[in-house]
């Protein structure tokens, strides 16, 4: 037999869950194969050193502050998402009801409705592109989720 058909026996063999006849002819075979030998090996000290790694349960305080800081994280966050949702919906209706004044108004000069006509308008541009903007580097930039953490 091949290397390639003791590897999937070595573990079992570590375990010493192998029947008697293939422990034997695994045996055979490591008599003459330094790299089963040596991966084996491997695999041993591999099997040592996991057994020799506790786990150990987070207390009760541990486990309170954690949830306590993704709660808060969770509400900080969701406050500014409605703090910046009712800024954006004032400041829009601001702007609609200021040019529609500005329009309507006889007695302010053309040059001053196009100007500010052309800063509300330029505004909405620029933030519906800045806009745009975030949300395709969102979807393409894989460190944008790590940062934010």
């Amino acid at each position: 037999m091949s290397c390639e058909e003791f590897k999937p026996m070595m573990m079992a063999y570590i375990d010493d869950e192998l029947p008697d006849e293939d422990r034997k002819r695994f045996e055979r075979h490591l008599e003459g194969c330094q790299s089963c030998k040596r991966e084996l090996s491997e695999f041993g000290s591999l099997k040592e050193e996991l057994a020799m790694v506790k786990f150990t349960e987070p207390t009760d305080a541990e486990l309170e502050h954690y949830w306590r800081s993704v709660y808060n994280r969770l509400e900080r966050g969701l406050g500014w998402i409605l703090f910046s949702a009712g800024a954006i919906v004032l400041l829009c209706y601001g702007a609609f009801v200021l040019l529609e004044e500005v329009i309507r108004d006889p007695n302010v000069a053309l040059a001053v409705k196009i100007g500010v006509s052309a800063l509300i308008v330029g505004a909405v541009v620029l933030f519906v592109s800045l806009l745009r903007e975030r949300l395709a580097i969102r979807k393409s930039d894989k460190y944008s989720r790590e940062v934010e953490r």
